[in-house]
């Protein structure tokens, strides 16, 4: 083989950056089975964080720990090559959050009482567009705001929970602390307000207005997504206005005729 055309196979050849830019953000089945794959592992990195308060005193917590911390930085650099504008995935709030839940990995020793925030990783997830992208185009397109809603909800509650026990139960044995924990949050959310658990102090007050406030509003907003008549997703070309009646044929902002996909099946 020539010279010339080594070059030629070894410039259309690509390189890893290009094969990684085809799999996080291609349509091919190797595309798709890798962002099916990624989403699995996620959804088991996210349980083994819910369950961290549970096992941390074993003895094979920081083998776990460790594996889980190699496994999110690989996936963090791939992210990064596979980007085409590197700063500007940096300066997103998913990636941050990646970045701090990364440091609570590698050091769980001294960032302890931070790792309830690791199951921010859950909203995180729910941020990448590829996700919802993937939902649009199977039968279940129209549960894109429930699941939304459902999310941010059930990271909340997590979160919180997490929260309550790391700087109020803590000292409770095995899984009753964080039961208590999780109880306290949901009664407190729903605003039921059973009494039977409380959080002492100032310090227990201010939470539990936080709690009640973010939480019903939470709440509403899952409710809104689940009973509000069902829009879709379609940009108006003339006004850019993003939601519409599914048989809309004039866009009720600007009145522009819209030429919207039936999806039906």
């Amino acid at each position: 083989m020539s010279q010339d055309s080594r070059a030629l196979t070894q410039k259309e050849r690509p390189g890893l950056r290009d094969r990684l830019r085809q799999l996080f953000h291609g349509r091919s089945p190797a595309a798709l089975r890798l962002r099916f794959a990624s989403l699995v592992l996620d959804l088991l990195i996210i349980g083994f964080f819910v369950a961290t308060p549970l096992i941390r005193d074993r003895p094979e917590f920081l083998w776990l720990d460790y594996t889980v911390a190699a496994i999110v930085f690989a996936e963090f650099v791939a992210r990064m090559l596979a980007s085409s504008n590197m700063l500007r995935l940096l300066r997103q709030p998913s990636t941050i959050l990646d970045l701090f839940i990364l440091a609570t990995l590698l050091a769980p020793q001294w960032l302890e009482n931070f790792g309830f925030l690791r199951i921010l990783r859950l909203w995180s997830l729910s941020q990448r567009g590829m996700i919802w992208a993937q939902l649009r185009e199977t039968r279940y397109r129209d549960w894109e705001d429930i699941v939304r809603a459902l999310v941010n909800l059930v990271t909340f509650l997590l979160v919180v929970s997490g929260f309550v026990y790391t700087f109020f139960f803590m000292g409770r044995p095995g899984i009753e602390g964080y039961v208590e924990a999780l109880y306290f949050t949901v009664a407190t959310v729903t605003t039921t307000g059973f009494g039977d658990i409380t959080l002492p102090g100032i310090a227990g007050k201010l939470t539990s207005i936080t709690v009640m406030i973010i939480g019903i509003s939470l709440f509403v907003r899952l409710a809104q997504a689940v009973f509000r008549p069902h829009k879709v997703t379609f940009p108006c070309p003339q006004c850019a206005l993003q939601r519409h009646d599914p048989d809309a044929v004039h866009c009720k902002a600007c009145g522009h005729v819209l030429k919207i996909p039936d999806h039906d099946e």
